[in-house]
């Protein structure tokens, strides 16, 4: 229940930034749009009914470790990126790419490549959490691993969540429809 709390806090969080037409900081977009891109949320409830999620590993998850925050960084970085240029098109558009560009004075390919480089580096943060596990069981290491691959495959070379008709519907046919050769 908590962790909804947050995610219909920074739910409205985001819509005042839009209302206001304000451009946040880079920290202030990072620290509400992670919540708001619902992965804490997806992971806590993915946890549920898992013979090895204990309690423990409920505080883990909440305590915002390192595996965690990487694996919201991934969702929101590759998802912000892969939309920038649609997004671009809406009259106030708050994203990772334009408050980065805000903050550094930088261009837009230059924001995207030191945002993937951020992509990359949480990439990091979530194989040594796996390669060396200490506070959570083996099995829910692997969700955390699983949920950001599904976001490298939906969002690598577009958005596939929103334009699920490109990459994503190859694959998913390709995964389920056609029958493999052997």
């Amino acid at each position: 229940m908590c962790q909804m709390k947050k995610q219909v806090r920074g739910y409205f969080d985001e819509a005042k930034l839009f209302r206001q037409k304000h451009m946040p900081s880079l920290d202030e977009y990072m620290s509400v749009s992670q919540v708001t891109c619902g992965y804490l949320l997806l992971i806590t409830t993915s946890f549920v009914g898992m013979e090895e999620a204990t309690i423990d590993s409920f505080d883990w998850l909440l305590s915002s470790p390192p595996a965690v925050k990487a694996a919201s960084t991934i969702l929101r970085l590759m998802d912000d990126i892969a939309e920038h240029k649609f997004e671009q098109e809406k009259e106030h558009f708050i994203g990772v790419v334009n408050c980065y560009m805000k903050k550094y004075g930088a261009t837009e390919e230059e924001a995207i490549t030191e945002l993937q480089g951020q992509v990359n580096n949480a990439w990091k943060d979530i194989n040594e959490a796996c390669l060396h596990p200490t506070a959570v069981p083996m099995p829910l290491l692997i969700r955390f691993l699983n949920f950001a691959r599904v976001m490298d495959v939906v969002y690598k070379h577009e958005d596939g969540y929103t334009n699920a008709k490109g990459v994503v519907k190859d694959l998913i046919i390709s995964t389920l429809v056609e029958p493999v050769a052997l």
